[in-house]
Protein backbone atom coordinates (compact mmCIF):
# COMPACT_ATOMS: atom_id res chain seq x y z
CA UNK A 1 0.00 0.00 0.00
CA UNK A 2 1.29 3.41 -1.17
CA UNK A 3 1.53 5.95 1.68
CA UNK A 4 -0.48 9.45 1.06
CA UNK A 5 2.14 12.87 1.60
CA UNK A 6 1.08 15.29 3.59
CA UNK A 7 0.37 17.42 0.90
CA UNK A 8 -1.88 14.63 -0.65
CA UNK A 9 -3.74 14.23 2.51
CA UNK A 10 -4.36 17.33 2.98
CA UNK A 11 -6.21 17.06 -0.04
CA UNK A 12 -8.16 14.37 0.94
CA UNK A 13 -9.37 16.66 3.61
CA UNK A 14 -10.27 18.85 2.09
CA UNK A 15 -12.53 17.31 -0.46
CA UNK A 16 -13.85 15.79 2.45
CA UNK A 17 -14.28 18.59 3.90
CA UNK A 18 -16.09 20.29 1.37
CA UNK A 19 -18.58 17.53 0.75
CA UNK A 20 -19.54 17.57 4.84
CA UNK A 21 -19.42 21.50 5.17
CA UNK A 22 -21.71 21.75 1.74
CA UNK A 23 -24.30 19.30 3.92
CA UNK A 24 -24.17 20.34 7.11
CA UNK A 25 -22.77 23.91 6.79
CA UNK A 26 -20.08 24.89 9.42
CA UNK A 27 -21.85 25.08 12.59
CA UNK A 28 -23.52 21.18 11.74
CA UNK A 29 -20.31 19.45 10.83
CA UNK A 30 -18.22 17.70 13.27
CA UNK A 31 -14.48 17.52 12.41
CA UNK A 32 -15.25 13.35 13.36
CA UNK A 33 -17.31 13.64 10.45
CA UNK A 34 -14.71 14.70 8.40
CA UNK A 35 -11.88 12.79 9.27
CA UNK A 36 -14.23 9.02 9.21
CA UNK A 37 -14.88 10.25 5.93
CA UNK A 38 -11.22 10.06 4.86
CA UNK A 39 -10.26 7.81 7.17
CA UNK A 40 -7.73 9.41 9.54
CA UNK A 41 -7.89 10.65 13.20
CA UNK A 42 -9.01 13.45 14.71
CA UNK A 43 -5.45 14.29 15.88
CA UNK A 44 -4.13 13.69 12.48
CA UNK A 45 -6.85 16.36 11.38
CA UNK A 46 -5.50 18.94 13.53
CA UNK A 47 -2.37 18.12 12.36
CA UNK A 48 -3.04 19.53 9.46
CA UNK A 49 -5.47 22.21 9.69
CA UNK A 50 -4.75 23.95 13.42
CA UNK A 51 -8.86 23.93 14.17
CA UNK A 52 -12.50 23.42 12.45
CA UNK A 53 -12.24 27.16 11.72
CA UNK A 54 -9.25 26.51 10.06
CA UNK A 55 -10.27 23.85 7.62
CA UNK A 56 -13.57 25.63 6.87
CA UNK A 57 -11.42 28.39 5.67
CA UNK A 58 -9.39 26.53 3.67
CA UNK A 59 -12.77 24.90 2.04
CA UNK A 60 -13.82 28.27 1.81
CA UNK A 61 -11.35 29.76 0.11
CA UNK A 62 -10.44 26.48 -2.33
CA UNK A 63 -14.20 26.91 -3.42
CA UNK A 64 -13.76 30.55 -4.04
CA UNK A 65 -10.26 29.29 -6.18
CA UNK A 66 -12.08 26.86 -7.85
CA UNK A 67 -14.78 28.85 -9.19
CA UNK A 68 -12.29 32.12 -10.19
CA UNK A 69 -10.42 29.41 -12.49
CA UNK A 70 -13.53 28.06 -14.19
CA UNK A 71 -14.13 31.77 -14.90
CA UNK A 72 -10.66 32.09 -16.42
CA UNK A 73 -10.55 29.30 -18.30
CA UNK A 74 -14.25 30.14 -20.04
CA UNK A 75 -13.20 33.64 -21.08
CA UNK A 76 -9.80 32.65 -22.10
CA UNK A 77 -9.21 34.59 -25.35
CA UNK A 78 -12.75 35.58 -25.21
CA UNK A 79 -14.10 39.27 -24.99
CA UNK A 80 -17.79 41.11 -24.08
CA UNK A 81 -20.40 39.24 -25.11
CA UNK A 82 -18.79 35.97 -26.40
CA UNK A 83 -17.05 36.13 -22.64
CA UNK A 84 -20.07 36.42 -20.98
CA UNK A 85 -21.52 33.67 -22.36
CA UNK A 86 -18.99 30.97 -21.89
CA UNK A 87 -18.38 31.98 -19.00
CA UNK A 88 -22.39 31.62 -17.37
CA UNK A 89 -22.09 28.32 -19.62
CA UNK A 90 -19.04 27.27 -17.54
CA UNK A 91 -20.17 28.59 -13.98
CA UNK A 92 -23.54 26.59 -14.85
CA UNK A 93 -21.85 23.63 -15.51
CA UNK A 94 -20.00 23.49 -12.64
CA UNK A 95 -22.80 24.04 -10.16
CA UNK A 96 -24.95 21.46 -11.78
CA UNK A 97 -21.97 18.66 -12.46
CA UNK A 98 -20.52 19.33 -8.70
CA UNK A 99 -23.78 20.44 -6.75
CA UNK A 100 -21.53 20.18 -3.31
CA UNK A 101 -19.70 23.85 -5.15
CA UNK A 102 -22.47 25.62 -4.88
CA UNK A 103 -23.87 24.33 -1.44
CA UNK A 104 -20.26 24.70 0.22
CA UNK A 105 -20.76 28.39 -1.85
CA UNK A 106 -24.04 28.95 0.25
CA UNK A 107 -22.62 27.98 3.26
CA UNK A 108 -19.75 30.25 3.25
CA UNK A 109 -22.03 33.08 2.73
CA UNK A 110 -23.85 31.53 6.29
CA UNK A 111 -20.72 31.01 8.13
CA UNK A 112 -19.85 34.89 7.78
CA UNK A 113 -22.94 36.50 8.35
CA UNK A 114 -23.17 34.28 11.75
CA UNK A 115 -19.47 34.80 12.10
CA UNK A 116 -19.99 38.18 12.13
CA UNK A 117 -22.85 38.80 14.21
CA UNK A 118 -20.73 36.91 16.79
CA UNK A 119 -17.98 39.61 16.32
CA UNK A 120 -15.63 37.30 14.43
CA UNK A 121 -14.75 38.78 11.11
CA UNK A 122 -11.95 36.43 10.10
CA UNK A 123 -14.69 34.97 7.43
CA UNK A 124 -16.07 37.44 6.32
CA UNK A 125 -12.39 39.01 5.39
CA UNK A 126 -11.58 36.38 3.45
CA UNK A 127 -14.96 35.70 1.62
CA UNK A 128 -15.07 38.79 0.79
CA UNK A 129 -11.47 39.05 -0.73
CA UNK A 130 -12.37 35.84 -2.38
CA UNK A 131 -15.57 38.01 -3.84
CA UNK A 132 -13.45 41.11 -5.10
CA UNK A 133 -11.43 38.64 -6.72
CA UNK A 134 -14.14 36.72 -8.87
CA UNK A 135 -15.15 40.11 -9.49
CA UNK A 136 -11.87 41.20 -11.47
CA UNK A 137 -11.83 37.90 -12.98
CA UNK A 138 -15.18 38.63 -14.91
CA UNK A 139 -14.77 42.43 -15.14
CA UNK A 140 -11.19 42.13 -17.94
CA UNK A 141 -13.26 39.86 -19.92
CA UNK A 142 -16.12 42.16 -19.83
CA UNK A 143 -14.60 45.01 -21.12
CA UNK A 144 -14.37 46.57 -17.96
CA UNK A 145 -17.77 47.39 -17.66
CA UNK A 146 -19.28 48.11 -14.57
CA UNK A 147 -22.81 47.65 -15.46
CA UNK A 148 -22.40 44.49 -17.32
CA UNK A 149 -19.91 42.49 -14.25
CA UNK A 150 -22.81 43.92 -12.08
CA UNK A 151 -25.41 42.15 -13.75
CA UNK A 152 -22.95 39.32 -14.53
CA UNK A 153 -22.58 38.98 -10.94
CA UNK A 154 -26.07 39.38 -10.05
CA UNK A 155 -27.51 36.82 -12.20
CA UNK A 156 -24.81 34.23 -10.85
CA UNK A 157 -25.89 35.00 -7.62
CA UNK A 158 -29.84 34.47 -8.39
CA UNK A 159 -28.68 31.16 -10.28
CA UNK A 160 -27.09 30.29 -6.77
CA UNK A 161 -30.24 31.09 -4.99
CA UNK A 162 -32.71 29.15 -7.48
CA UNK A 163 -30.64 26.13 -8.32
CA UNK A 164 -29.98 26.22 -4.14
CA UNK A 165 -34.14 26.06 -3.54
CA UNK A 166 -34.67 23.29 -6.15
CA UNK A 167 -36.50 24.89 -8.93
CA UNK A 168 -36.79 22.80 -11.81
CA UNK A 169 -35.35 23.98 -15.07
CA UNK A 170 -38.91 24.50 -16.83
CA UNK A 171 -40.21 27.07 -14.28
CA UNK A 172 -40.99 30.48 -14.89
CA UNK A 173 -38.38 32.13 -12.85
CA UNK A 174 -35.39 31.12 -14.68
CA UNK A 175 -36.75 32.92 -18.15
CA UNK A 176 -35.11 35.88 -17.61
CA UNK A 177 -31.46 34.96 -17.42
CA UNK A 178 -28.92 34.20 -20.11
CA UNK A 179 -29.57 32.31 -23.05
CA UNK A 180 -26.67 29.95 -22.43
CA UNK A 181 -27.53 29.43 -18.75
CA UNK A 182 -31.04 28.54 -19.56
CA UNK A 183 -30.01 25.92 -21.96
CA UNK A 184 -27.57 24.17 -20.19
CA UNK A 185 -29.87 24.06 -16.96
CA UNK A 186 -32.61 22.52 -19.31
CA UNK A 187 -29.80 19.73 -20.45
CA UNK A 188 -29.27 18.96 -17.08
CA UNK A 189 -32.19 17.96 -16.24
CA UNK A 190 -32.56 15.36 -19.09
CA UNK A 191 -28.86 14.06 -17.95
Amino acid sequence: MVRMSAEERRESVIRAATSEFARGGYYGTSTEAIAKRVGVSQPYLFRLFPSKKALFLAVAERCMQDTRRVFEEASEGLHGEEALHSMAEAYTRLIVEKPERLQMQLQTYVAVAAAEAAGDHEFGEMVRKGWVELWDTVHVPLGGDVSETTLFMACGMLINALAGMGFPPEHRVWEGLYESARLLNKRSEGA
